[in-house]
């Protein structure tokens, strides 16, 4: 089943849903390209200084201030996001591969801005809302403990199994557990969530994008297990495309 698949879906949820997880799975299983939001901004401000920004919309957007909104678990000016995340989808889109988004869009803005962006590029009926389901508790519980690989940002949730992993099963770089997932941070992250994200979903069924709901507070394989589901019509559609094609 593994092959590049031109569709797009999108996972929403607050953070310590496991988006980043479940991304990577079915990137992995479908072939898709894994988009992570954060490290399509962080990349953005590596070496920077100052004085550096982009412009758009017809504003300056100072790099470090938009680093300095990130390390503060705010959400990062959707202009300047909307911006990065744009430029990534042309590149992607021009490659001929499908993506599965990890938390973007973040906003209503950027939802506006970048939702006709990708209905031109890949089609209404190739496009997938899922959004995963988990308490603030349970949240804050996951990402408090949670670890990342400083080297390739692999996610490592905490389990019985993980707890005392001190390197990356990936690719074999230290964990640690960033300073954007305390307690008191992740606060400000789930309100920002409510108030600015959340709202994302009326949007979408606006404009006719289904958006399916999925139990995000499951073990991660039943978790994936249950987006497999909701996504096979999208496969079944591709691979029915990709066979005509052949033919």
């Amino acid at each position: 089943m593994k092959r590049n698949q031109k569709f797009v879906v999108i996972l929403i949820g607050p953070p310590g849903s496991g988006k980043g997880t479940q991304a990577g799975l079915l990137a992995e299983k479908l072939g898709l390209y894994s988009f992570e939001t954060s490290r399509v901004l962080e990349e953005s401000w590596v070496g920077a200084n100052k004085n550096d920004y982009i412009e758009t919309d017809g504003k300056k957007f100072y790099l470090l201030k938009e680093k300095k909104l990130f390390d503060e678990g705010k959400l990062c000016d959707p202009p300047f996001v909307a911006f990065m995340v744009e430029k990534k989808i042309r590149e992607l889109a021009g490659q001929g591969k499908g993506i599965v988004f990890s938390g973007s869009p973040r906003t209503v803005y950027e939802g506006k801005k970048l939702m006709p962006l990708l209905l031109k590029l890949y089609g209404k009926k190739n496009i997938l809302v899922l959004e995963l389901k988990v308490s603030d508790k349970e949240a804050i519980w996951r990402n408090v403990r949670r670890k990342i690989c400083s080297k390739c940002r692999y996610p490592v949730p905490y389990t019985k199994e993980t707890q005392k992993l001190t390197k990356c099963p990936k690719c074999g770089g230290l964990l640690v557990v960033r300073n954007l997932d305390t307690e008191k941070t992740m606060r400000v992250r789930l309100k920002e969530y409510k108030n600015r994200t959340y709202p994302l979903l009326d949007y979408f069924k606006k404009i006719g994008i289904p958006v399916k709901k999925i139990n995000g507070e499951q073990s991660i394989e039943n978790v994936f297990e249950d987006i497999l589901k909701v996504v096979s019509p999208l496969i079944k559609n591709q691979n029915s495309a990709n066979n005509k094609q052949a033919n």
